[in-house]
């Protein structure tokens, strides 16, 4: 009997923490995705996105859910099979808070071609579903959480990738990003480079955020800075291209400007890398 009792506790505490994280993927959902539920650009880009590339950004969307998920999923996940469910539980919630939220602001009505409406909500779910799952990890944490669980160098290069895209996505669509590349001359490139990665290696090694890495006393400062803010800086500005590209901002631009729209992007981009850091 005793055992039986014990066995429903840990069914209700695993039910409890599961519907804890789904409250929190849906606060996460609206806090982090709502500039971009709220921006024009990101309205008409609905309509005006090829679709090829809109499909291309849902599929690699995809196992950046799944590695967020086998870290920080709305349960302590132990097997990628879990983690992959959780993914499909933060897609669920991005596609139903895009849903709800473009119907309450008046973007959805009835008379909408459905291909448009669908573009839309599926455009707005990949943000909706990142911060889903950033949920858990920036609106709390159980006592339970996996601090010790290791990640791979591999796996924190990708988590980086998913920052990167989370705050790419957000800007990326605006006039004023394409404005502020214009207005750049080649020295602002190279002070804006050199601010990104100062601050991306200062956030996760220097200022002691909570998540932070502090270096060993016996390890160089330069070691972190090659092995995680070089390649962080490199795949911000590699996700960068990608959002460019995926909203159609490069067009036929010279190269000096596709390469100062990068850098311009880089910079939110290479923060957003840094905060995926402070996550593991």
């Amino acid at each position: 009997m005793a055992g039986e009792t014990t066995s429903a506790d840990d069914a209700k505490n695993q039910f409890n923490s599961f519907v804890t994280g789904l409250g929190r993927g849906v606060a996460g959902a609206l806090f982090l995705a709502l500039p971009m539920l709220m921006t024009m650009e990101m309205w008409y880009l609905g309509f005006t996105i090829a679709r090829e590339r809109l499909l291309l950004l849902l599929l690699l969307n995809i196992p950046l859910l799944i590695l967020l998920a086998h870290r920080i999923g709305f349960e302590e996940t132990f097997t990628w099979r879990e983690a992959i469910r959780d993914a499909i539980i933060a897609y669920g919630i991005g596609i139903v808070t895009s849903v709800i939220v473009l119907a309450a602001l008046g973007l959805l009505h009835a008379d909408m071609p459905v291909s448009e409406a669908v573009a839309k909500i599926a455009l707005q779910s990949v943000p909706a579903s990142i911060g889903a799952m950033l949920g858990r990890s920036q609106l709390g944490h159980d006592e339970t959480d996996d601090e010790d669980k290791e990640t791979p160098y591999h796996g924190e290069l990708l988590m980086m990738a998913a920052g990167a895209l989370f705050l790419s996505l957000n800007i990326a669509p605006t006039d004023e990003m394409m404005v502020l590349a214009y207005k750049m001359s080649i020295w602002h490139a190279i002070i804006v480079t050199l601010l990104s990665i100062t601050l991306m290696h200062g956030f996760v090694y220097a200022v002691s955020f909570i998540g932070g890495h502090e270096l060993e006393p016996e390890t160089p400062w330069w070691h972190a800075f090659i092995r995680f803010t070089l390649p962080g800086y490199v795949i911000a500005l590699a996700i960068s291209v990608f959002a460019l590209w995926i909203f159609e901002r490069l067009g036929d631009s010279s190269a000096v400007e596709i390469m100062l729209s990068v850098i311009v992007l880089g910079f939110p981009a290479s923060l957003g890398a840094a905060a995926a850091r402070l996550i593991l």
